[in-house]
């Protein structure tokens, strides 16, 4: 009789397999059981009825400047070039691209607010387009983070850490929540320039990554120039009853090989080549605007028919969302504005202004809001005092995490709200602070997950988005 000699190079999934299928296909049964338990994801999803079936995130990376946008203080006029006082910055640290200054300047803004919706919210002037909508939306004016700059802001902004290697929130989910459409990617993204070519603060795909879950729950990158994902398209002369058959032998050899090994990778690698086949179809389906109406081009501006730009990504998401994709990244950059804020931050404000509030209009009239989140923001504020030495004409501002601001709309948020306040320097908050865990576990709120139980365990530890500090929903936010 043959003999299979055991040594410490096979595998127990090996040993399970090679013993036959009766004992062995049960304990390897068993294996994969426990496998799954180890997860620590154990809670079925949503935990109670959700508002909110999917989630658009309008990200400002670069940090846009509330003192400019949001959260208006006229002391700073009347303080013009004053030094920030040691009370109000109370020894908090600063980046080092200030340290060196002799002076923290107090600047005002040089743009004006008005009161707008029934609540007379103060918006900027510079966000006529956004002042339309503000019964729409809540304003929070007290969020804080510990981050002061760009990358580990980012960063945990998107994934609720600072360090890399987390999943983002896209990640997490599609992890807990899964699909709505077997023919699109569950977690989408879209990175946009300004309109006149300038990059801004770069971005890194790990921002939409899975981190440590399987990697079916990344983000999927569409291009809106070109064809969306790349190689998406049969080679030429290549049909797709021979596409078809291809994917059927590879999946074959993968399940073969999974039999084998049964790494879960392998399963997401059957999963992918299918989801890629579909979207073959559905994806150009999705980017074809040729049935968008003349009005609603209008309503997202005339930059919606120039790929790769934030009025289009914006209208693309609206598609999406009709299409039943759970969480939708937009990213647009150019916010750092160190030098020069008042050469551009009126091109980029004119650059997202108009197609953010009209995405919220578009979802409203077509009944998509009341379960669609939207949240508009970046990973920081800035400065009151000035970068370089106070200027009422031209003047940049530093980064500043103790306090920004942000809007969300629909998806079971409060509109016509402002929440929380900051000291008349816009330095301090002064009430309902809301930290980025917060927000976090109030997104995952309206999608009907306790944020405490939708975890994961990763060497040893059950990991959550909103980390292992007190985190709470703000409840005051919700309808």
């Amino acid at each position: 009789m043959h003999c299979q000699r055991f040594d410490n190079t096979l595998s127990r999934r090996d040993f399970l397999m090679r013993t036959g299928y009766g004992v062995g296909a049960a304990a390897l049964h068993q294996l994969f059981g426990a496998s799954a338990a180890m997860t620590g994801n154990t809670s079925v999803f949503p935990n109670f009825a959700p508002k909110a079936k999917r989630v658009i995130c309008l990200f400002q990376s670069g940090g846009p400047s509330h003192l400019e946008l949001f959260d208006p203080k006229p002391l700073l006029k009347q303080r013009f070039n004053e030094d920030l006082p040691d009370s109000v910055r109370q020894g908090q640290r600063i980046t080092g691209m200030v340290s060196g200054q002799a002076r923290l300047a107090l600047q005002p803004s040089k743009y004006s607010f008005r009161q707008c919706g029934q609540n007379g919210a103060w918006i900027s002037d510079l966000l006529p387009h956004t002042q339309s909508i503000v019964d729409e939306i809540a304003i929070v004016r007290s969020m804080t983070t510990d981050a002061i700059n760009h990358d580990p802001a980012i960063t945990f902004f998107q994934t609720g850490n600072q360090q890399p290697g987390r999943p983002s929130m896209g990640a997490w989910l599609d992890y807990g929540l899964g699909t709505m459409n077997s023919d699109l990617p569950a977690f989408i993204v879209f990175t946009s320039i300004a309109s006149d070519g300038k990059p801004g603060q770069g971005l890194l795909s790990r921002l939409w990554g899975n981190g440590f879950l399987p990697g079916k729950h990344q983000g999927v990158q569409l291009r809106t120039d070109g064809d969306p994902v790349l190689y998406l398209s049969d080679p030429k002369n290549v049909t797709r009853a021979q596409r078809r058959s291809m994917l059927d032998r590879v999946a074959a050899l993968n399940r073969e090989r999974f039999a084998t090994q049964g790494d879960p990778e392998i399963e997401t690698r059957i999963s992918q080549y299918e989801l890629a086949y579909r979207m073959q179809a559905s994806v150009p389906e999705m980017m074809d605007m040729g049935k968008e109406s003349p009005a609603t081009l209008a309503l997202y501006g005339e930059d919606v028919t120039k790929p790769g730009t934030f009025a289009r990504n914006c209208l693309l998401a609206r598609r999406l969302a009709e299409r039943g994709v759970r969480f939708i990244q937009l990213y647009h950059r150019d916010w750092d504005h160190h030098v020069g804020l008042t050469d551009r931050l009126p091109k980029i404000t004119r650059d997202v202004d108009q197609p953010s509030a009209a995405l919220v209009k578009d979802l409203k009239q077509r009944g998509l809001l009341d379960d669609t989140l939207v949240i508009w923001g970046g990973e920081f504020g800035r400065t009151p005092y000035a970068q370089g030495g106070a200027n009422l004409d031209k003047y940049g501002r530093d980064h500043h995490g103790r306090c920004f601001s942000l809007w969300m709309a629909g998806g079971g948020i409060k509109p016509g709200l402002v929440y929380g306040s900051t000291d008349e320097f816009g330095f301090n908050i002064v009430e309902n602070p809301v930290t980025i865990h917060d927000l976090h576990a109030t997104i995952l709120h309206c999608l009907g997950i306790d944020h405490t139980r939708l975890t994961h365990r990763f060497q040893g530890l059950d990991f959550r988005l909103t980390g292992v500090e007190a985190s709470k929903v703000v409840k005051e936010l919700l309808a």
